[in-house]
């Protein structure tokens, strides 16, 4: 929110090269931000910091008075402010509260303002707590139901706890949906130091789950940067900071960063058959997470010849497809010799690369 329009610009840039389509923040953005997501095709849940379990200890049936018309005065901005912007999807109320009766109260009355507000936007409670006692979370009030999935980090389990847990939700909530608010790994205390290569392991593995669930409609990674916080785990003074992204707090690139851009493609699988210098291509969409329709991509080749120097390219504009498709095309280079590389880029109508493929010989 203190950065300059620079930087807002390449970070976001960033996230869509990772394929992002639907993020959340944990408070209200400079409006710059649902400017560049307006323009450039990403869907936001925007919240306001009613965060922490804590908020509610020691309160009695109902939410203390001057932390219920905080909040409230912060929804009423936050909406009166943005309801305007065609990224927004959905109003986050508030994140991680717990279970406290209190704490439910205080979701409650949350949700009955922004219905009055902006009745047709989804509304949504993060929640860390539904795999306790799920019928008893805030989240049961909402739209849909967000839990912040963390076992294998900040909670001990394996990709089987992850399977249950969810299980568990579409069970006490049959009839709503499940996004995932958060998930991924911080290497962020010293019981914790696998670093990089755990965060790939969580990413890949705990996906593998997702897919399998019909009714986990969307899964947001937490989170793309590392970020400076006075609850920072690493680094000292204006550096203390967490270790949770898959770019460090300068933009500079993870492994994990490739690994979160091909798994939150839409492009499941893509062939590549070569019968002099004509190639045959096969494309298919994903039929799970995250699946969505393609409209206005096209694909792009690349022919590098001797010396490694591109001398010619190709463009294919590809038909709509939904979900699970496939199609097959062709690009045809007028180039005699053999390539050294042919590279091809599944492109978005806004002009960021979704998929990319090189084959060699």
């Amino acid at each position: 929110m203190a950065e300059s329009g620079e930087w807002i610009t390449h970070d976001h840039e960033d996230m869509k090269q990772l394929n992002c389509v639907f993020t959340r923040v944990h408070r209200p953005q400079d409006k710059r931000v649902l400017d560049y997501c307006d323009r450039r095709g990403i869907l936001m849940q925007s919240e306001i910091p009613a965060w922490g379990y804590d908020t509610f200890a020691g309160m009695g049936t109902e939410p203390d008075a001057d932390i219920l018309q905080n909040a409230l005065e912060q929804l009423r901005e936050m909406i009166g402010r943005d309801r305007n912007h065609p990224s927004v999807v959905m109003w986050g109320l508030c994140n991680e509260i717990g279970q406290h009766p209190t704490a439910y109260q205080f979701a409650k009355e949350m949700l009955a303002e922004a219905k009055r507000l902006d009745a047709n936007r989804l509304c949504s409670c993060a929640s860390n707590t539904s795999d306790e006692t799920p019928e008893k979370d805030a989240a049961s009030l909402m739209d849909v139901i967000e839990t912040n999935e963390y076992f294998g980090s900040w909670a001990p389990g394996s990709p089987e706890a992850v399977a249950k847990h969810l299980d568990s939700l579409h069970t006490a909530f049959p009839n709503k949906p499940v996004v995932i608010s958060e998930y991924g790994y911080c290497a962020c205390t010293d019981d914790r130091p696998e670093g990089d290569g755990h965060r790939v392991e969580i990413l890949g593995s705990h996906d593998a789950v997702l897919r399998c669930k019909e009714f986990v409609a969307g899964a947001i990674f937490f989170c793309y940067n590392d970020y400076r916080t006075h609850v920072g785990d690493r680094g000292v003074g204006a550096l203390k900071q967490r270790v949770h992204g898959v770019v460090d707090i300068f933009g500079a690139r993870k492994g994990s960063y490739e690994l979160l851009r091909e798994e939150s493609s839409p492009i499941e699988s893509f062939t590549v058959e070569n019968q002099t210098n004509t190639f045959r291509l096969r494309l298919k969409t994903r039929s799970d997470l995250p699946s969505y329709t393609i409209r206005g991509y096209k694909l792009r080749g690349i022919f590098y010849g001797q010396g490694n120097i591109p001398i010619e390219q190709r463009e294919a504009a590809l038909p709509e497809l939904t979900g699970g498709e496939e199609i097959a095309l062709s690009l045809v280079f007028s180039a005699s010799e053999t390539p050294q590389t042919v590279k091809f880029d599944v492109i978005r109508a806004a002009g960021f690369s979704v998929y990319m493929r090189s084959w060699k010989p």
